[in-house]
């Protein structure tokens, strides 16, 4: 079974992996590696399907591969030309409020808002995350759906 902990500690990982592309973009490091590595660690590409809704993201709103996933969290791919690299709008913090997380036998869901903050303030996004722990006992996220407020 899987545990609120587990559920509150994957995304920490994910906050945490999230701000090491970010600096590593700032040091003029490797910043596409270290992201090919933080969805290889928290995303179930390698083990089937994802079902990722990015938040910035309207003519190719779905990514259900690696490649689309990068492309998102850091550019630089011809085929995503509206991505202008999400882990690379200088991000200080991550803050998560869940509504709620329910938690089945295999799989965990959390929904709630997420703010991502930087030199320009604060970015509240709504998020539904489902998780699925992997065959070495790992969480993976199997859905992120994530997407601006509503506006009146």
């Amino acid at each position: 079974m899987i545990t609120k902990e587990e559920v509150l500690d994957v995304q920490k990982q994910w906050s945490d992996g999230l701000l090491k592309i970010v600096a590593k973009h700032q040091n003029n490091e490797d910043f596409t590696s270290e992201a090919s590595g933080f969805i290889d660690e928290l995303y179930a590409y390698g083990y089937g399907e994802v079902l990722f809704k990015p938040t910035l993201a309207t003519d190719v709103q779905f990514r259900l591969n690696k490649a689309a996933a990068l492309s998102y969290f850091v550019a630089g791919n011809p085929g995503f030309s509206e991505d202008k690299g999400f882990a690379l709008k200088g991000w200080t913090n991550v803050r998560w409020e869940n509504s709620a997380i329910k938690l089945e036998e295999n799989f965990a869901f959390a929904m709630g808002n997420y703010y991502f903050g930087n030199s320009d303030g604060e970015v509240k996004v709504e998020f539904s995350f489902a998780y699925k722990k992997d065959n070495n006992g790992k969480l993976k996220i199997i859905l992120h759906d994530s997407h601006f407020p509503y506006q009146k």
